[in-house]
């Protein structure tokens, strides 16, 4: 653990003992650190707290930090710690005691810190002047389920924010400002490109015109740089037999987060979370010749898993997603070659977007050999071949491990968007499990059958959580070639009306995206809707226009109009198309 993670962690059982001396009766279940700061999960049982609260608590917390308080630990037996977590009728504490006596441990670790006791593997800092009183801050409340089922008791989540001093945590503060202003959920309700409905479920997302627009632009684009490289479309079924993933290895790993089917004759399906299965399906449909690979299969597909309601994040986390899925079927001298072709695609996708990337490498944790498909020796063999092309390419990366998929290593492509925060986007993964599991082989060149390995390649990956990423990158200001809508014509009166209409129709003629607004609006409320949606080029159309032969523009975040010849502007736009620049 990191000296900062170490801090958050101990600020998360100094905030517990504030909590306790404010609410003596509450009742504690977990307090981890995370990337930003701290949570503690805590039932006030009929007590209430709100974010009113938070300056009183702050404020004992810097308290018990001023007091320079040491952070002690002991071990101790199962039984005593039983004891102690009834004699305080800390209820969550005792199942957890419980859970860990059954997975066989004898003592176990409890850390204190003034009047506050608590069951902790640590580690925490030693004394509390160790903590920058200035450098934390209370942050949110929210509700959590305990263990996170919805079938335990709703307790509340104070979550805190921790950095190394002020400086930083007031730098954080200020990228969340903004990350609010650019949040996808409101700037796409505010660009009118998706909504939820009660009525169909949370984490499904209904796409509006405007945004299958922009999804078709983005899986257009993909395709065009897939179809270059020798891929095919496949399409597959939404459901299948649950054998089917008990034979991938999927079942075992991912059976309760699926959605499950049974049909009124009493079969057993499951709605799809992933397309790589399927995918097997159609390269095993015949026997293949050596000279017959690359198999290179593409597919834009809906999956579907069984999130959680707490765990939903607007299309960041969604119960229904789109993947941009594509599965490589090849011998195993051919894999290098394979994912340097997808590397390419990345590398000329991304950059359309002004993202910059770096790679990390996605090994097994190899002391958690149980969590992952396969021997040893393949392992070594795929994560060898990922480490040679890294390094050939000569680029910045890192490796993560334990970052794996179950079945084989991969390269995660990684990105930081505006605000600085970092993405996992892209990914290629080499998987030699798969094939194995069912049987897939080519017949080589002695005429016998050799076990072929699979590559897996997502560009968006999800193209809910890609298109979230975006709007947050770009602020909802998409480059013109990815805008909706690419240029509005406004109206001053009802006699202009036709001259939009006209002008309107050679602009989608030529594949420009044009919307009229000729309501009965001022020009003023037209031209703030106009800003509002965030499009491109905005064109006032009155007497002065209808009698010139140039256009006057107006472009987005820019006060003035520009005098363009229209057929200089109708070209810069299919320019723009063109090249996504």
């Amino acid at each position: 653990m990191s000296p900062l993670s170490t801090k958050r962690h101990s600020l998360a059982h100094l905030m517990a003992h504030a909590v306790k001396d404010l609410w003596p009766k509450v009742k504690f279940a977990i307090g981890p650190d995370i990337d930003s700061g701290w949570y503690y999960d805590i039932d006030f049982g009929k007590e209430k707290i709100s974010e009113e609260d938070f300056p009183r608590l702050e404020e004992r917390i810097r308290e018990l930090i001023s007091q320079s308080l040491d952070f002690k630990n002991e071990k101790v037996s199962v039984k005593e710690a039983l004891k102690w977590a009834k004699d305080n009728d800390q209820i969550y504490k005792i199942e957890l005691i419980e859970e860990l006596a059954s997975q066989g441990e004898k003592e176990l670790g409890f850390y204190s810190v003034g009047d506050f006791k608590d069951l902790c593997r640590g580690p925490h800092v030693a004394n509390t002047s160790e903590i920058d009183p200035q450098s934390f801050k209370l942050h949110k409340l929210a509700g959590a389920y305990w263990r996170g089922d919805e079938k335990n008791k709703m307790l509340t989540r104070i979550y805190g924010l921790a950095f190394e001093n002020k400086k930083e945590l007031l730098e954080y503060l200020t990228m969340l400002e903004e990350a609010e202003k650019r949040d996808h959920r409101k700037l796409g309700a505010q660009l009118d490109l998706f909504s939820f409905s009660e009525l169909v479920g949370a984490g499904l997302p209904l796409w509006t015109p405007r945004g299958m627009v922009m999804r078709q632009l983005l899986d257009d684009f993909v395709w065009e740089l897939r179809r270059a490289r020798g891929y095919e479309k496949v399409e597959i079924p939404h459901i299948t037999r649950k054998e089917l993933y008990e034979t991938s290895g999927h079942w075992e790993k991912f059976k309760d987060e699926l959605f499950t089917i049974k049909t009124r004759e009493g079969h057993f399906f499951a709605m799809k979370p992933m397309n790589c299965p399927h995918h097997t399906q159609i390269y095993a449909r015949r026997q293949w010749s050596y000279r017959e690979l690359p198999q290179r299969y593409a597919n834009t597909t809906a999956c579907y898993r069984d999130e959680q309601t707490g765990e939903l994040s607007g299309l960041s986390r969604v119960r229904s997603f789109a993947q941009d899925d594509a599965h490589v079927f090849c011998r195993m001298s051919q894999a290098k070659e394979e994912f340097l072709k997808i590397w390419d695609i990345v590398h000329e996708f991304y950059p359309a977007f002004g993202f910059k990337l770096r790679v990390r490498l996605s090994t097994h944790d190899p002391e958690n050999s149980k969590a992952y498909l396969g021997d040893k020796d393949k392992w070594e063999v795929a994560e060898n071949m990922l480490r040679e092309i890294v390094d050939d390419k000569k680029i910045d990366w890192y490796e993560g491990v334990g970052e794996a998929a179950f079945y084989g290593p991969k390269l995660d492509f990684m990105t930081r968007d505006a605000l600085g925060r970092e993405w996992q986007v892209a990914t290629i993964q080499l998987d030699m499990n798969m094939p194995e599991r069912f049987d897939l082989t080519c017949i080589n060149e002695k005429g016998e059958k050799e076990r072929i390995v699979m590559i897996h390649a997502a560009i968006m990956g999800s193209l809910e959580r890609f298109i979230s990423i975006l709007i947050e990158h770009t602020a909802g200001d998409f480059p013109v070639w990815l805008s909706p809508i690419q240029v509005k014509l406004l109206s001053v009166t009802e006699k202009h009306n036709e001259f939009c209409d006209v002008l309107a129709k050679e602009m989608l003629d030529q594949g420009i995206r044009v919307e009229l607004d000729i309501s009965n609006e001022t020009v003023g409320n037209k031209i703030r809707k106009a800003i509002l949606e965030k499009v491109p080029y905005m064109l006032v159309i009155g007497d002065k226009e209808m009698g010139s032969s140039k256009l006057f523009v107006r472009e987005r975040g820019k006060k003035e109009a520009r005098e363009w010849d229209k057929e200089e502007f109708i070209k810069m736009i299919i320019d723009r198309n063109k090249d996504r620049k």
